[in-house]
């Protein structure tokens, strides 16, 4: 009996994910994201370079904005490549979409190249992360479900610590290009061993219903509205943008309800429905981590810390989520359904402590080193402890005939809920004074965003709520 027992432990655990044909599976899915994410990461670091080279300075962030644009689009049709295609087509045509877009980024001479390349970078991208959702219901078992996205979640964090190291050296030696170039072999490699390995049966879900293009365009539309308004310098410009994408999000609801063709899966949008409480929790988890992004800029300017130290105290946030991931994938039951509270109550704690603890610039930063990386780890640790069972949870309650569709959801809410926080963030703070030449200004901003934010974790911790009622009424 205890060798029957321990047979069948062995075959959930890790070493299941990791051996024999799912080793291969965990390889190309993690392959992809990590592709996904060190690209995001590497050409943050050397976008100060091609801008001296190539210039183009008035549209930097604008690399960003298509980027991320053009992911939430290929995302959001990832489960309709997947239903023509099969997993193997699906991957193949995403790692070749992305080879283009960043051949043609190594080899810009000017800055509209150099977005063409982005966007399809992102595209490209954003169907290789979306992907790695949707396949892992076709090629594991349910019970390494958790796991694997564990694992999803873990290749993520790593790029976000490995992604700047290799873009600086690059940047080091001015050979920017070169960051591009050492990207294809990978891609590639991806194309072949996906194509190879992964199933190539089309399942044909994808091509039943319209592609809803309005809804694509809206949430595209959106993107850039909120990617324009955080760089934007007047407060009434940057409400007037927030204000039209609003207003472009209201009629994305009206349109979603009557298409014939969903965005999302049926019922996402029902106040009542667990789907919806699902999307909420993650919208609101992902906008409170968005305040990340002034963390290395605040460190340098309040307390004085050189670059390289401010960015490694950063990284506190994306090691706390491979933490928290790889603590929770393994996880069943009651207690892998308690981590959707547990998460968001960490990440209130998180930025409480940050909102407490980073203002104190008077402070010798010894004295505070302690509790604020504790609260930057914090957030991170809470968003990745959930994030498992977040996703498991939207297979669990997909309608019956959307389970593609409710998997690349996932990462298309996951997106956009991204760059709605950055824009909000960007917003909050200059409308709080960051941009003052005083340190008190700048403290005082620095409450203001991380207090406010505190707000979204706290907020998810009810919607998780409503997730929990859900599984126990359909018990």
């Amino acid at each position: 009996m205890l060798e029957k027992t321990s047979a069948a432990h062995q075959e959930t655990g890790w070493r299941a994910l990791l051996t024999g044909g799912n080793a291969v599976h965990s390889l190309v899915l993690s392959g992809g994201v990590a592709l996904h994410a060190l690209n995001i990461y590497v050409v943050t670091t050397i976008m100060p370079s091609i801008v001296r080279e190539i210039g183009g300075l008035e549209y930097y962030a604008w690399s960003t904005t298509v980027f991320v644009a053009a992911s939430i689009l290929g995302a959001a049709l990832s489960a309709r490549l997947l239903g023509a295609v099969g997993a193997g087509g699906a991957y193949a045509i995403g790692a070749l979409v992305f080879g283009l877009g960043t051949l043609l980024c190594a080899a810009a001479p000017s800055m509209a190249m150099l977005l063409a390349g982005r966007a399809i970078q992102g595209f490209g991208g954003g169907l290789l992360y979306a992907l790695a959702y949707g396949v892992i219901r076709e090629v594991f078992r349910p019970e390494l479900w958790t796991r694997a996205i564990g694992l999803i979640s873990a290749t993520w964090g790593t790029a976000t610590l490995v992604g700047p190291a290799i873009g600086g050296m690059f940047a080091e030696f001015s050979t920017w290009r070169v960051a591009f170039w050492s990207l294809l072999p990978l891609t590639a490699l991806l194309a072949t061993l996906a194509f190879s390995t992964l199933p190539r049966k089309a399942a044909g879900e994808g091509a039943r219903t319209p592609l809803p293009l309005v809804q694509l365009t809206l949430l595209v539309a959106i993107v850039l509205a909120l990617s324009i308004a955080s760089t934007l310098t007047t407060a009434a410009a940057q409400v007037g943008c927030v204000g039209a994408a609003i207003f472009m999000f209201l009629a994305l609801l009206v349109v979603e309800k009557r298409a014939t063709g969903k965005l999302l899966p049926s019922g996402s949008f029902t106040p009542t429905s667990p789907l919806a409480a699902l999307y909420a929790t993650i919208t609101l988890l992902m906008v409170g981590l968005q305040p990340e992004i002034y963390v290395p800029y605040l460190l340098q300017e309040l307390h004085g810390l050189s670059p390289l130290v401010a960015g490694y105290i950063a990284a506190l946030m994306s090691i706390g989520w491979t933490a928290g991931s790889m603590t929770s994938a393994h996880w069943h039951g009651e207690r892998a359904k308690q981590t959707i509270f547990a998460g968001p109550a960490f990440g209130f704690v998180g930025l409480a402590l940050i909102a407490l603890f980073m203002p104190m610039a008077g402070s010798e930063f010894m004295v505070i080193a302690a509790p604020l990386s504790l609260g930057i780890m914090a957030v991170g640790f809470g968003m990745g402890f959930a994030w498992p069972h977040i996703v498991t949870a939207v297979y669990e309650f997909a309608p019956e005939g959307e389970a593609e569709k409710a998997s690349s959801s996932i990462t298309t809410v996951q997106l956009f809920a991204a760059a709605l926080g950055a824009a909000l963030a960007g917003l909050t703070a200059n409308l709080a004074g960051i941009e003052t030449p005083s340190t008190e200004g700048v403290a005082m901003a620095t409450r203001w965003l991380f207090w406010l934010f505190a707000l979204m974790p706290a907020l998810a911790v009810l919607t998780a709520g409503r997730v929990w009622r859900a599984r126990r009424t359909a018990k």
